[in-house]
């Protein structure tokens, strides 16, 4: 498993680490970009990439989503723990680790959150749901990012918010008005500034709440 760390020029003491889950492109120019807003933030971000086990982000959008296609998905959700578990104890953080994720990575956080108990807060933004079973597992705070027009990804939230209630789990969803799946993503047409602005500032509200 290959990881993009970033680390802030002056930290003051052992700061939070956030581990940051792509979309479904792999580790792209765009996810690193994210891992560095996070660490002039003073947070330690670690990006690993789920395309690292056939050779990484190819360079090119379309052969990446072509490439992703073709993973073990299983697998691919075992390096992603494995690579929390690298996270927490990275050197120079404080132990507590946040997740954030976007698109498959919002999934992917959300599974994060139910996987591993180390998980305090996760982020995700229009992802799918923790797997039914495993909603009672989760320990974290969740603040989660939905679009406006996602249809995929908010007809399975009645369940999902049905299912933290039942765990007792504290978290606050934010449906963005007028937005569509990936308005965080810059580098795309449906990015939206203000939702991004606003949905990035929450993020960061939890963390350096419960994080630091």
């Amino acid at each position: 498993m290959r990881a993009y760390v970033v680390r802030p020029v002056q930290a003051a003491g052992p700061l939070p680490v956030v581990l940051v889950a792509h979309e479904n492109r792999g580790l792209n120019p765009h996810i690193e970009d994210v891992a560095r807003r996070l660490a002039l933030e003073q947070f330690i971000a670690v990006a690993p990439d789920a395309l690292f086990p056939l050779g990484g982000y190819p360079g090119d959008e379309d052969k990446a989503r072509e490439r992703f296609a073709t993973l073990d998905q299983a697998r691919t959700r075992e390096d992603f723990a494995a690579a929390a578990a690298w996270a927490q104890g990275v050197a120079g953080g404080n132990g507590k680790l946040g997740v954030v994720g976007f698109c498959w990575g919002g999934g992917m956080a959300n599974f994060l959150a139910a996987r591993v108990s180390a998980v305090r807060a996760a982020a995700p933004f229009y992802g799918a749901p923790a797997p039914a079973d495993q909603v009672a597992h989760i320990q974290a705070e969740l603040v989660l990012a939905f679009a406006d027009n996602d249809e995929r990804i908010n007809a399975a939230w009645p369940g999902y918010e049905a299912a933290l209630k039942a765990a007792g789990v504290k978290y606050e969803a934010h449906r963005y008005p007028g937005t569509q799946h990936g308005f965080n993503n810059d580098t795309t047409p449906r990015f939206d500034a203000a939702a991004a602005q606003q949905a990035w500032g929450r993020m960061l509200a939890l963390f350096n709440r419960v994080l630091r």
